[in-house]
């Protein structure tokens, strides 16, 4: 699905709806903005009974690789980035297959269920395919080029089990502040393969690296903080999240300790749709440990070169179901990008990122 066409779902659905809410003495459904941007998750939780189910899209594209906050070409990495592996068998002196350019997308499903007023608990699961494109050099030095190759994965990634407890009772407005306590769970595969090019004009099927594989391979702890008001017209809140291995995987390695915050404003013209303007940080660490299959002239390759700060502006819109066959439905959709990359690389650097959401309460 394009992101043109995504963009027209929205439209048509606000096309198809907006008559019905013309007049707010007419409302039968909640707020649009009674729920945070489509990206944030976890961040409301519901009446003792009530259910919700959910399903969220996201794809995210990357193109062209960045060290710290300087970006590198192709070029510049196959004949001035070390390989670590260098020593080994059939591995050059320096990083000789470059990836160009990255495509994943993710779509999630999960349920929540309010066990009391107070405590929400909450599953998802995902399925995640990824494609990433590659030079690859010749062995030796110099900037001439083999040729190309792309490699691809897809399946189940990783899943989520945990619950929403409320830190207060509420206010007259909806006001919500809860501590969210969830685990991931490594139902993803770790042991993805695909066809490469190696320098030397090979094509075997080794291991791919830690951005293609489907899962993490580690149970991780996921605390949080969620914060949420409305005045009127206007709303906003906040989430500090963390996402925490517990322990090396497998192959003897775990991704690094992630740490996010993000705020929004939003703004509700009608009933029926709010308008979002957000803005997220986010630290990740670099992996520790490494797989001992996972030995190749690229960057991807190297745990060290993971991991970093980045900083993201998103806008969104939430659209509202109020009667008929819409009420209880949400749609929501929000697009970001980056404002500040400063990136453990060389890495391929996020340049957009866009989330499509739908959830009906009952």
């Amino acid at each position: 699905m394009t992101k043109l066409n995504l963009l027209m779902t929205a439209a048509l659905l606000a096309g198809l709806t907006s008559p019905a809410y013309a007049h707010e003495e007419g409302r039968l459904g909640p707020h649009a903005m009674d729920h945070a941007p489509i990206g944030v998750m976890a961040d409301h939780r519901h009446k003792k009974g009530e259910k919700m189910l959910s399903y969220r899209y996201m794809t995210m594209d990357m193109d062209g690789s960045r060290n710290g906050t300087n970006s590198l070409t192709p070029d510049q990495i196959a004949t001035t980035i070390p390989n670590r592996f260098f020593g080994n068998p059939g591995q050059p002196p320096t990083l000789r297959v470059v990836p160009t350019d990255m495509k994943m997308d993710m779509h999630m499903v999960g349920g929540m269920y309010g066990l009391t007023d107070n405590v929400t608990l909450m599953a998802m699961t995902s399925y995640r395919t990824a494609d990433m494109n590659h030079l690859t050099y010749r062995g030796g030095m110099g900037t001439s080029v083999r040729g190309t190759f792309k490699t691809a994965t897809k399946g189940f990634g990783d899943s989520t089990v945990g619950a929403i407890l409320g830190l207060d009772d509420g206010g007259k407005n909806g006001r919500q502040f809860n501590l969210n306590i969830a685990f991931s769970l490594p139902t993803g595969s770790t042991t993805e393969t695909d066809q490469i090019l190696t320098p030397m004009g090979a094509t075997p099927s080794p291991r791919l690296p830690y951005p293609m594989q489907l899962g993490t391979g580690t149970i991780d702890l996921k605390p949080g903080l969620t914060y949420f008001d409305k005045s009127g017209k206007f709303g906003w809140g906040a989430q500090a999240s963390a996402r925490l291995p517990l322990g090396k995987n497998n192959q003897d390695y775990q991704l690094g300790d992630s740490v996010q915050g993000t705020a929004w404003l939003a703004y509700e013209p009608a009933y029926w749709i709010s308008l979002s303007a957000r803005l997220k940080v986010e630290s990740q660490g670099k992996i520790k440990g490494i797989d001992p299959a996972i030995m190749a002239p690229v960057q991807t390759a190297d745990p060290d070169y993971s991991g970093g700060k980045t900083a993201k502006v998103l806008l969104g819109v939430n659209l509202a179901g109020q009667s008929g066959a819409l009420k209880g439905h949400r749609l929501a959709l929000e697009y970001g990008l980056p404002i500040s990359r400063d990136l453990n690389g060389p890495q391929l650097e996020t340049d957009s990122v866009l989330s499509l959401g739908w959830q009906k309460a009952f």
